[in-house]
């Protein structure tokens, strides 16, 4: 017989913060679900259940077939449109196998360049506040980085975010943030008749204009390059009686192709992709390509800043790697090898996931255990209480990147930790991600060492898409010699 789970008796969707959101879901989740890792909350009519146990997510994340995003996501969509992050099934499953090759290691191993010279730029950043004793927020420094980087090597567009943070662009990006973030957080505010009447609308449609204006104009900019290129190729090929002897052409048809040119590519050889297709996975891509990465590196530095002992072992890592040379660029292997750094992120994820909550709209019935959670549930995956669990975490609020060691991975639920989601609709770009972080994090703690201004415990969170601080990460740098 299935059973009833508990409710909590308020609803959680109610609040007057984001930092009291998390602390409202996290807390409920404690009293109502702490013996089976799932309990009943309410937003309105809709009913939400709360999972923090691996062996209750696995089975929402693992099916195919449960792969609908909440109704929440849809307050993006006139940013993203139907991108990966907010599309129904129906979309996202062939756009999701359109894109998959653009993240192909072969790729990556390309960007690395991009990276390094971005990771230097925040070097130049970071060195201007080396007489700063009191400290500075580390996250715009972060943000601007991530910004840099992924409009570059996605788009091949460098938009010099970190050398021109009050560009409209960076400015846009941040404000439609705010304003999407405000109307989940204000009930009231979520109906369009009601929403349309606001100054929050006005600016919102101004962000968009200026947001969906660039994305146009890099994508029309592109597609441009590539139909001339094409066009060349096809005179060459006439030239030769069909029989290609230029190796640039065919070197070039057979090229593992980048996230923008793959769209592109695809779009021009009739694969259904619009130009709005193209601009929507753009958007979605710049969004979740750098304020996930951006809030994970801001994290780990923190958390390194911390405790010097184990910032002192990832540099030890690195100099042994890098043959204790500070300038040299790492190639792709030597970023691989730094095994201990990748464990420091992995930890550095575990306590502060990017993607806090992960909510997925259900089409069918689930038995979990004993419950059987119905159809038309949204279920809301609490990733920051199920990263604490203390039956797989010991001791899980202390940052111990021991953690994630080979010998202690062995055995552990594949759905106690999940930073990038799991199973079919998991983020598509967690190696780009992890590979990013590495370069950044090393480049920046071979110039500099970190040390924390304030406590952890004392940091208050922003429970939103993205987890962040409330009130920034304070850090102070200085040169390492």
């Amino acid at each position: 017989m299935a059973m009833v789970l508990r409710s909590a008796l308020i609803d959680l969707f109610i609040t007057f913060s984001f930092a009291e959101f998390l602390d409202r879901v996290i807390s409920a989740q404690k009293m109502y679900g702490r013996r089976i890792g799932m309990s009943r909350a309410w937003n309105g009519p809709i009913p939400y259940v709360m999972i923090s146990k691996a062996s209750a997510v696995e089975p929402i994340l693992s099916n195919p077939k449960l792969v609908e995003k909440s109704v929440d996501y849809d307050f993006m969509k006139p940013w993203l449109g139907n991108g990966l992050l907010t599309s129904r099934a129906s979309v996202w499953h062939p756009r999701r196998k359109t894109l998959t090759p653009a993240f192909h290691f072969k790729i990556l191993s390309e960007f690395v360049n991009i990276f390094h010279k971005q990771a230097l730029v925040m070097n130049e950043k970071l060195a201007e506040q080396l007489d700063n004793t009191a400290g500075f927020d580390i996250v715009p420094f972060t943000t601007l980085c991530a910004l840099d980087i992924f409009c570059e090597t996605a788009m091949g567009c460098p938009v010099n975010a970190q050398k021109n943070s009050d560009s409209e662009y960076v400015r846009a990006h941040k404000l439609i943030g705010k304003i999407i973030r405000n109307r989940l957080q204000k009930v009231w505010l979520r109906p369009d008749f009601i929403f349309k009447h606001t100054e929050d609308y006005r600016k919102h449609q101004e962000c968009l204009q200026v947001l969906h204006n660039f994305s146009d104009r890099v994508v029309q900019e592109r597609k441009t390059e590539i139909v001339a290129k094409r066009r060349q190729a096809e005179d060459l090929i006439d030239l030769n009686n069909n029989n290609v002897a230029d190796e640039s052409i065919s070197c070039c048809r057979k090229k593992q192709l980048a996230f923008l040119d793959l769209l592109i590519e695809g779009s021009l050889d009739g694969n259904g992709l619009t130009d709005l297709d193209v601009r929507e996975e753009v958007d979605t891509f710049v969004i979740g390509g750098h304020d996930t990465t951006a809030a994970a590196m801001a994290w780990i530095l923190l958390l390194l800043g911390s405790d010097q002992k184990i910032q002192d072992r990832v540099i030890d890592e690195i100099d042994g790697i890098m043959n204790g040379d500070r300038d040299r660029r790492p190639t792709m292997q030597e970023l691989n090898d730094m095994k201990y750094l990748e464990c420091c992120i992995k930890e550095g994820l575990r306590l502060y996931p990017s993607i806090p909550l992960i909510a997925r709209r259900l089409t069918e019935d689930v038995q979990v255990d004993d419950y059987i959670i119905p159809s038309g549930t949204t279920t809301l995956i609490v990733v920051y209480q199920l990263h604490r669990d203390p039956s797989v975490f010991p001791n899980p609020d202390k940052y111990n990147p021991d953690n994630f060691l080979p010998e202690n991975c062995s055995g552990r639920h594949p759905y106690a930790y999940i930073p990038f989601s799991a199973g079919p609709r998991n983020c598509i770009g967690q190696k780009f991600a992890i590979l990013e972080e590495k370069m950044v994090l090393s480049t920046v703690l071979r110039k500099f060492r970190i040390e924390a201004v304030e406590r952890r415990e004392d940091v208050k969170l922003l429970g939103d898409l993205v987890l962040r601080p409330r009130d920034g990460l304070k850090i102070r740098v200085s040169r390492r010699l």
